[in-house]
Protein backbone atom coordinates (compact mmCIF):
# COMPACT_ATOMS: atom_id res chain seq x y z
CA UNK A 1 0.00 0.00 0.00
CA UNK A 2 1.77 3.42 -0.82
CA UNK A 3 2.15 5.78 1.99
CA UNK A 4 0.40 8.64 0.56
CA UNK A 5 -2.41 9.72 2.41
CA UNK A 6 -5.14 12.16 1.33
CA UNK A 7 -5.88 14.73 3.51
CA UNK A 8 -10.32 16.15 3.83
CA UNK A 9 -10.53 18.37 1.06
CA UNK A 10 -8.66 15.97 -1.67
CA UNK A 11 -10.45 12.60 -0.36
CA UNK A 12 -13.72 14.87 -0.56
CA UNK A 13 -12.53 15.86 -4.34
CA UNK A 14 -12.49 12.10 -4.60
CA UNK A 15 -15.39 11.21 -3.28
CA UNK A 16 -17.61 13.94 -5.30
CA UNK A 17 -15.58 13.06 -8.62
CA UNK A 18 -16.81 8.94 -8.23
CA UNK A 19 -20.56 10.37 -7.88
CA UNK A 20 -20.26 12.16 -10.50
CA UNK A 21 -18.93 9.82 -13.03
CA UNK A 22 -18.82 10.71 -16.70
CA UNK A 23 -19.83 14.24 -15.50
CA UNK A 24 -17.15 15.22 -13.38
CA UNK A 25 -15.81 18.57 -13.81
CA UNK A 26 -14.91 21.53 -11.43
CA UNK A 27 -18.37 23.08 -11.61
CA UNK A 28 -20.27 20.32 -10.75
CA UNK A 29 -17.89 19.04 -8.52
CA UNK A 30 -18.14 21.94 -6.24
CA UNK A 31 -22.14 21.70 -6.46
CA UNK A 32 -21.24 18.34 -4.94
CA UNK A 33 -19.31 18.78 -2.80
CA UNK A 34 -21.56 21.82 -1.25
CA UNK A 35 -24.81 20.09 -1.44
CA UNK A 36 -23.31 16.77 0.41
CA UNK A 37 -21.11 18.86 3.37
CA UNK A 38 -23.38 21.79 3.78
CA UNK A 39 -20.49 24.19 3.53
CA UNK A 40 -19.07 26.70 0.75
CA UNK A 41 -16.58 25.57 -1.00
CA UNK A 42 -14.33 27.62 -2.73
CA UNK A 43 -13.61 26.57 -6.42
CA UNK A 44 -9.83 27.79 -6.70
CA UNK A 45 -9.45 25.07 -3.99
CA UNK A 46 -10.94 22.62 -5.74
CA UNK A 47 -8.95 23.07 -8.79
CA UNK A 48 -6.02 23.47 -6.82
CA UNK A 49 -6.79 19.62 -5.37
CA UNK A 50 -7.44 18.83 -8.55
CA UNK A 51 -4.35 19.60 -10.42
CA UNK A 52 -2.77 18.16 -7.32
CA UNK A 53 -4.26 14.44 -7.29
CA UNK A 54 -3.42 14.86 -11.05
CA UNK A 55 0.07 15.00 -10.65
CA UNK A 56 0.04 12.58 -8.19
CA UNK A 57 -1.85 10.09 -10.51
CA UNK A 58 -4.34 9.46 -8.29
CA UNK A 59 -6.74 11.03 -10.70
CA UNK A 60 -6.76 11.74 -14.58
CA UNK A 61 -8.39 14.26 -16.85
CA UNK A 62 -9.54 15.04 -21.00
CA UNK A 63 -10.94 17.50 -22.79
CA UNK A 64 -14.03 16.98 -23.92
CA UNK A 65 -17.40 18.73 -24.92
CA UNK A 66 -20.67 17.93 -22.38
CA UNK A 67 -22.26 14.79 -23.96
CA UNK A 68 -25.49 16.71 -23.29
CA UNK A 69 -24.24 19.57 -25.87
CA UNK A 70 -21.55 18.05 -28.36
CA UNK A 71 -20.94 21.06 -30.10
CA UNK A 72 -20.77 23.09 -26.67
CA UNK A 73 -17.78 24.47 -24.96
CA UNK A 74 -14.86 21.74 -24.02
CA UNK A 75 -14.45 21.24 -20.36
CA UNK A 76 -11.90 19.19 -18.14
CA UNK A 77 -13.62 16.05 -17.15
CA UNK A 78 -11.95 14.04 -14.26
CA UNK A 79 -12.42 10.46 -13.28
CA UNK A 80 -10.19 8.66 -10.12
CA UNK A 81 -7.70 6.45 -11.21
CA UNK A 82 -6.77 2.91 -9.42
CA UNK A 83 -4.38 4.44 -7.21
CA UNK A 84 -7.09 7.11 -5.90
CA UNK A 85 -9.58 4.03 -5.78
CA UNK A 86 -6.67 2.21 -3.71
CA UNK A 87 -5.82 5.28 -1.47
CA UNK A 88 -10.03 5.83 -0.60
CA UNK A 89 -9.97 2.23 0.66
CA UNK A 90 -7.05 2.91 2.65
CA UNK A 91 -8.12 6.01 4.12
CA UNK A 92 -11.77 4.96 5.17
CA UNK A 93 -10.21 1.43 6.54
CA UNK A 94 -8.15 3.86 8.77
CA UNK A 95 -10.90 6.17 9.47
CA UNK A 96 -13.13 3.14 10.73
CA UNK A 97 -10.52 1.73 12.93
CA UNK A 98 -10.97 5.71 14.58
CA UNK A 99 -14.35 5.32 15.12
CA UNK A 100 -14.58 1.35 16.54
CA UNK A 101 -16.03 1.24 19.27
CA UNK A 102 -16.76 4.47 20.01
CA UNK A 103 -20.23 4.83 18.94
CA UNK A 104 -21.45 4.92 22.63
CA UNK A 105 -19.63 7.99 23.75
CA UNK A 106 -20.62 9.89 20.59
CA UNK A 107 -24.31 8.65 21.12
CA UNK A 108 -26.65 12.32 21.39
CA UNK A 109 -27.39 12.76 24.91
CA UNK A 110 -24.43 10.76 26.16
Amino acid sequence: MSKETLGDLEQQVLLAVLRLGQDAYSAPIVTELEARTGREVAPAAVYIALRRLEEKGIVSSEMRPPESEPEGRRRRYFRVEVEGLSLLRETRRRLVNLWEGLEELLEEGA
